[in-house]
């Protein structure tokens, strides 16, 4: 079975003269394996295609991909278009929590609006708008009867969407009126305390910011009467203590009602899962979705990259974690830095003083609106200090929380004579940069946009690197790939670098050492000196009340169920992380 995917944003067919068309063996031979659409863009024929490889060594803007697959898996169950995405299986819902995972743009969200109603499966045949009565014709006995449900509005769906950014433009109100709009649950005050609006509630949708956001538009799809509840990543913008009252949310709902996830953070979405389903493929080309599987079980397949009752290898390399993960260096400093305040309407801020040593990533965690960002921004000078001196003297490279889409496209952003040849290189391949590099910037997406940003930071030459929430809209593999070329280019250096993320697991992967800030979110913040890896994650887990322990077979972290006989265990020990038993 081959694939042929055109990049149409990428796509210069009105400068290039339609090199894929005079290229092609086939044209040349009298087929129409390729030709011009309505459209103007060009069009690859599958079925006469051979897979020469031509046509994309030739496209100048690159945007050509022809995929051989494997193995035969039939007709796909949705296809956006001509050369386009396409998605080979179906996830349904089942009791308790199912857990959807996968690298982005594998199609968990085709998925999702699948199941949800907002398109309707047309099995490849793109170009006809299917009615669901006929795809029932199409499909296995599970899916006829999901399906069936949901076209006689037998089964109510709720869905909340990855990009929370659609209900700023759907709302105008506030907070408040959203809520009152959605509950049909009579839960409105249950809704506000779980999801902590109530600082939120007169509020208009675009003076959120992206945690309040993300909350609201949880909190909207939770208080919908519904049988079966879509998240599309919920973690999104949230911090630990907030993630988890969202998972404990979640997990109470699943008890009455289906609920199936999205999620990237590997912690979060293992705590959420009762069930599983893998997805894996080409980004922006197609996926293939696995059977169903026991969370653990399942999440560990896909972390080795192999699935055991399908025996698909769909990942050349397993995704690992160490036992003690990274430890405390002895190397000598590389800066210190003088206590800090700074006083902001409503909120001030204090940090004891510190020092950061050469080769060592120091992870900084702690609740949102507490100052992380603000002591990140005063390091970088950005922001001036009250009291204390801000900047720390050396050159730095900083990646912003919040990234601005602005013009111009990629490659031009690499091409300052500032950047280490070889580390850019190296984050190019590593993150997967090569299809992004002629793309415009205005065009990329978050998880797109969030890759540049890395790549730019980690490829100009510092001293001091700082990166203010880099998993943002990353997938699990992505995180875990800058995770491991981060301490690649730190530690065999005398360079060092600041982190700040809200993921568990990538913070325990890279970190060092730990600054844990504690406070009151939007009153007052405080950034503690840094400790051990180990002394910081128990006083960060034991704040927000949850324990943590490795998995006896891959190492990585997992939360423990609250209450649990394991979790009252650690507690009495005071052992809130670094647990192997299992």
């Amino acid at each position: 079975m081959r694939i042929a995917i055109i990049e149409r944003d990428k796509c210069t067919h009105k400068k290039c003269g339609y090199r894929c068309v005079s290229v092609c063996p086939g044209v040349r031979m009298g087929d129409e394996t390729v030709k011009v659409g309505d459209d103007g863009y060009p069009i690859i024929d599958e079925t006469l295609c051979t897979g020469c490889g031509i046509c994309p060594k030739k496209c100048p803007s690159k945007c050509i991909r022809i995929i051989n697959i494997a193995e035969e898996k039939g007709s796909p169950v949705f296809q956006y278009g001509s050369n386009a995405f396409r998605l080979y299986g179906l996830p349904l819902p089942q009791e308790g929590v199912v857990g959807l995972i996968g690298k982005n743009g594998i199609g968990k969200t085709t998925a999702i609006r699948l199941l949800s109603g907002s398109i309707t499966p047309n099995f490849g045949e793109y170009k006809r708008k299917w009615k669901i009565a006929e795809a029932l014709g199409r499909m296995g006995v599970e899916a006829k009867a999901y399906f069936s449900k949901l076209a006689e509005k037998k089964v109510r769906v709720s869905y909340k969407p990855q990009n929370v950014n659609l209900l700023q433009g759907a709302f105008k109100g506030n907070v408040g009126g959203l809520l009152k709009k959605m509950d049909e649950r009579n839960a409105i005050d249950e809704a506000v305390r779980i999801f902590e609006l109530e600082e939120s509630l007169g509020k208009k949708m675009g003076e959120l910011s992206g945690g309040e956001l993300q909350r609201a538009a949880i909190a909207a799809a939770w208080l919908k009467d519904a049988d079966i509840y879509y998240f599309d990543e919920p973690a999104s913008y949230l911090d630990i203590a907030q993630r988890l009252k969202m998972g404990r949310a979640l997990k109470e709902l699943s008890e009455r009602k289906n609920v199936i996830v999205v999620e990237h953070d590997l912690a979060i979405f293992d705590y959420l899962s009762d069930y599983i389903y893998v997805l894996y493929g080409e980004e922006n080309a197609y996926g293939i979705l696995s059977g169903l599987k026991n969370a653990r079980a399942g999440i560990n397949e896909y972390l080795q990259g192999y699935l055991r009752e399908e025996n698909v290898r769909f990942r050349n390399n397993a995704i690992t974690f160490e036992q003690t993960a990274l430890t405390e260096r002895k190397s000598p400093p590389k800066v210190s830095f003088s206590p800090m305040k700074k006083d902001l309407p409503g909120f001030s801020f204090e940090s004891e003083e510190g020092e950061i040593k050469e080769g060592e990533i120091m992870g900084i965690v702690g609740k949102n609106a507490i100052g992380k960002t603000l002591f990140i921004k005063m390091l970088a000078g950005v922001e001036k200090p009250d009291e204390g001196e801000g900047g720390i003297g050396l050159k730095l490279s900083y990646k912003p929380q919040y990234i601005r889409a602005e013009g111009g496209i990629v490659s031009e952003l690499f091409s300052s004579s500032k950047m280490d040849g070889a580390v850019l290189e190296e984050a190019k391949r590593i993150l997967s940069m090569g299809p992004l590099m002629e793309r415009e910037v205005k065009h990329l997406s978050g998880g797109e946009l969030q890759r540049v940003a890395i790549t730019l930071a980690l490829s100009r030459n510092a001293d001091i690197y700082l990166f203010d929430e880099p998993s943002a809209f990353l997938d699990v593999e992505q995180r875990m790939h800058f995770a491991s070329l981060l301490k690649r280019i730190i530690e065999n250096s005398d360079k060092a670098a600041f982190v700040v993320d809200h993921d568990v697991v990538l913070i325990d992967a890279i970190s060092n050492r730990l600054m844990v800030f504690d406070g009151v979110p939007s009153v007052h913040g405080k950034a503690n000196k840094a400790e051990s890896k180990r002394d910081g994650m128990n006083r960060f887990l034991r704040s927000v009340g949850i324990t943590m322990r490795r998995d006896k077979d891959t190492l990585r972290p997992r939360i423990n169920k609250p209450d649990s006989a394991l979790d009252r265990e650690q507690k009495e020990k005071g052992e809130h992380f670094y647990y192997v038993k299992d």
